[in-house]
């Protein structure tokens, strides 16, 4: 039997995905591991993908072809690097000797053995983990907000992390999240889409065997420290509600993340530690090469950046697409065409 997992990244995400990679490694030598990397790398950067910790790489322009560029220009970095999960899924279940295959976001570290999700994969076919698995009291109203209507509003499954046995209906499942994602993969959440993981929601509904993991050890993250005690045992391991800590979730690194970790951890100092294990060794792992927020498909290929609402008029216009098949590439003439037909660049 051989495990497969992969992530989805840009290069701005490398330093996180290393994290990753390494936690993997050291806890399951022997699995297969993809990155899927929706990017380019910076101009001089060189980057060893085993050094990295990945066995086997797969691309945008791998999965789509010479579809990529109009496909892509469609996406901000989020969408595209999520939009692809369903593509490079039904892709490494296609290999024959890939037995199950397990999804991780990049900014999320594996700290015990995942040998427990393994196993479920022989009964189930798809195993996915709920953002919470506690009510709020009633008299909790900012956690009804944060954690609860969130939940509502993006998913109430966390799709940074999906397990899927390469059976029929886990092959099914990967073909429709393959589909909807390559269509529908945008944060509009003003007609029920956040990326992949509303979607999700449905999963229960229109699939069989579906195991809904609500181990408190997974799957930790600041949506769900109010429910989330973390402590050392006496052999210095960090359990959950005292389950084993499998995965914890560092979304959100920076600002935001502290600003919710704080309010939810309150005196769980372990929490805190683990951020800061976290923090250095992202640090760690960060390449000077790549410049912050970079990501190769965020401009034109003259250097101006492509506006988000390009991206949408782009995406809502056939007429568009068929004129401009390299929207991308300035020669190609959308970039043009905004100048003369739009305000769009201007702003």
């Amino acid at each position: 039997m051989t495990i497969h997992a992969f992530t989805s990244f840009s290069f701005s995400y490398l330093n996180r995905a290393r994290v990753l990679s390494a936690g993997l490694k050291r806890l399951h030598p022997d699995w297969v591991l993809w990155a899927v990397v929706t990017d380019l790398p910076p101009d001089g950067m060189q980057n060893d993908w085993t050094e990295d910790g990945y066995d086997r790489v797969l691309t945008a322009e791998e999965l789509f072809g010479d579809q990529t560029e109009p496909w892509l220009f469609g996406h901000d970095i989020v969408e595209a690097c999520t939009a692809v999960k369903g593509a490079a899924a039904r892709r490494i279940l296609g290999e024959p000797e890939c037995d199950k295959l397990i999804y991780f976001d990049p900014d999320i570290a594996v700290f015990n053995p995942m040998d427990e999700v393994v196993d479920l994969l022989d009964a189930a076919d798809i195993v996915l983990t709920p953002h919470q698995i506690a009510p709020e009291p009633r008299s909790a109203h900012q956690a009804i907000r944060d954690n609860e209507i969130t939940s509502l509003s993006h998913g109430a499954y966390n799709l940074g992390f999906v397990a899927v046995a390469n059976r029929s209906e886990g092959l099914r499942f990967a073909e429709w999240w393959d589909d909807r994602l390559r269509d529908w993969c945008h944060d509009r959440r003003d007609i029920g889409i956040f990326v992949d993981q509303k979607w999700c929601d449905l999963v229960p509904c229109f699939f069989e065997n579906v195991k809904v993991h609500r181990d408190p050890g997974c799957n930790v993250a600041s949506w769900n420290l109010s429910h989330r005690d973390l402590r050392f045992d006496d052999a210095g391991q960090i359990r959950v509600n005292g389950s084993a800590l499998k995965f914890y979730h560092f979304t959100k690194l920076g600002p935001v993340g502290d600003t919710m970790t704080q309010r939810y951890a309150r005196d769980n100092h372990e929490v805190y530690e683990v951020w800061s294990w976290y923090r250095n060794a992202v640090a760690a792992a960060t390449d000077p090469a790549i410049p912050e927020g970079y990501w190769h498909y965020k401009t034109f290929d003259n250097g101006t950046p492509i506006p988000p609402a390009a991206r949408r008029l782009y995406r809502e216009r056939k007429d568009l697409r068929a004129a401009f098949t390299r929207p991308r590439t300035v020669a190609d003439g959308f970039h043009d065409w905004l100048a003369a037909e739009t305000d769009l660049l201007e702003a």
